[in-house]
């Protein structure tokens, strides 16, 4: 961020407009505009009363790593959470509707297997999408503060989706043939494929630590 950036960023925050900064420090407001395009930069005898209309002071307003600019961050990273928590609960409400339907469906509404394997598919495939649409596409600020292991956390995301798969076509499977003594074994081949997709990721990250060597 250029000084420029934030003399405009402090001045947004206050809600003020260049017109007004500029009576208040006795300059033009194409001064103001100069300022904060950049073009040119705050005379010395300037600074103090910038900083104290912009109440910062002058190692934050000179220094590009601001407080300021760390708050925002943080706000950001919070403003993710949320997101990802909200994600995650639809996602996971709209798993547990799809078994509801299955419920409903076969024992109240006597649908076909046909159309009950497809109401299922349809919610199960709007849930899944939304998971990865989030995971893959959007932006995660978290992730550039902590970027030693950002496999981990991809390896992690995708463990804690096929969980949901696994609890899903588990709890629909034993519902629907009420052989609780024989689906257990779901759980055995869910271990497997969890081992399977550690290594994996161990084995990717290896050879990306032997090519940086």
């Amino acid at each position: 961020m250029t000084i420029g950036n934030k003399l405009y960023d402090l001045r947004k925050s206050l809600n003020l407009s260049q017109e007004e900064v500029a009576n208040k420090l006795n300059v033009s407001r194409q001064t103001i505009s100069k300022w904060e395009t950049d073009q040119s930069t705050p005379d010395f005898d300037k600074i103090a009363p910038l900083c104290e209309l912009y109440e910062v002071s002058s190692d934050e307003l000179l220094n590009l790593n601001t407080t300021r600019n760390t708050e925002t961050k943080e706000k950001s990273i919070e403003k993710n959470k949320r997101n990802k928590a909200l994600v995650i609960a639809l996602s996971t409400s709209l798993y547990f509707l799809g078994i509801i339907y299955v419920i409903l469906a076969s024992e109240v509404w006597l649908l076909n297997d046909a159309l009950i394997a497809s109401g299922f598919l349809g919610i199960y495939m709007v849930s899944t999408a939304i998971l990865i649409y989030y995971f893959v596409s959007q932006p995660n600020e978290e992730t550039k503060k902590e970027t030693k292991e950002p496999k981990n956390k991809i390896c992690d995301s995708i463990i804690s989706i096929l969980s949901i798969i696994t609890v899903t076509l588990y709890l629909v499977i034993s519902f629907k043939t009420m052989a609780w003594h024989i689906t257990w074994i779901i759980w055995v081949v869910f271990a497997l494929i969890v081992e399977i997709i550690k290594l994996v990721f161990q084995i990717i990250g290896g050879k990306n630590d032997r090519q940086n060597l």
